[in-house]
């Protein structure tokens, strides 16, 4: 099998990789509540495997999933000093969560950075990777940590000199359907395709008037499958092909 893996290659194998392809691969995830039927590193866990497909179909090297990131949802409570963040805060909702609930510490998550730190460390990295020889950085994963990637990919190439290219969307500015949601259909299925051995759906209600907690997107029980994870995935990888053969100079692949 193929060795992609940046911490199992030997100086010599990394050499051989980087010289038939300059990019690395950032899987950006966290350890974060995924509702009961996940794991808590789904968000890496999805990442690197769209990243490790990539890596055999291009080339490149795979770097060791992260596991902190930002959120855009930040509270410390002013009375206990307790502090909640991402889907701890209840309170606050983008469009589509499945059920309302207070705001409380949700089991396992341990992941939150400043934004403003995210992007120094994101800064630091891209310098360390340009030191050891590679010309682009491609990136994906949790939502936060994504955007502000693709935020300061330009402040990245100005200063860092390597290229940033992020799964987000397609060459035509589409939006790509990978981690488009929160342990909802999507995430559930892209699990089910790369690792269906880390899915337990029986751990989410059986009721299906009983709405999971603290799940953003359609409900999983209803909607997930191997076969549209899949999917999600071919597209992604596909169209994140092109982008890095754009960002390498090849007209077409």
């Amino acid at each position: 099998m193929e060795k992609v893996l940046y911490e199992e290659l030997f100086p010599e194998e990394f050499s051989a990789r980087l010289n038939l392809c300059p990019v690395a691969y950032l899987p950006l995830g966290t350890l974060e509540w995924h509702g009961p039927h996940l794991p808590l590193g789904a968000d890496g866990i999805q990442a690197e495997g769209l990243f490790t497909r990539l890596a055999s179909e291009v080339g490149g090297i795979v770097l060791p999933m992260l596991f902190v990131g930002p959120d855009f949802r930040h509270k410390i409570d002013p009375e206990t000093k307790e502090e909640f963040y991402g889907m701890d805060v209840g309170s606050i909702h983008r469009p589509g969560v499945m059920c309302s609930y207070p705001d409380q510490q949700l089991i396992g998550s341990a992941y939150y950075i400043s934004e403003n730190l995210f992007g120094q460390l994101l800064e630091t990295i891209s310098f360390q990777l340009k030191r050891a020889g590679f010309k682009i950085i491609v990136a994906h994963g949790h939502g936060p940590s994504s955007q502000v990637f693709s935020r300061m990919a330009g402040e990245i190439e100005k200063t860092v000199g390597i290229r940033c290219v992020d799964c987000i969307t397609s060459v035509e500015e589409e939006k790509l359907p990978y981690q488009i949601d929160h342990a909802g259909a999507n995430e559930t299925s892209i699990v089910m395709a790369l690792r269906p051995d880390l899915v337990k759906m029986e751990n989410l209600p059986s009721d299906p008037n009983e709405k999971p907690l603290a799940i953003i997107g359609s409900d999983p029980r209803a909607f997930a499958s191997p076969e549209s994870g899949e999917k999600s995935l071919r597209i992604t990888t596909k169209e994140v092909k092109r982008k890095i053969f754009l960002a390498l100079g090849y007209s077409h692949e």
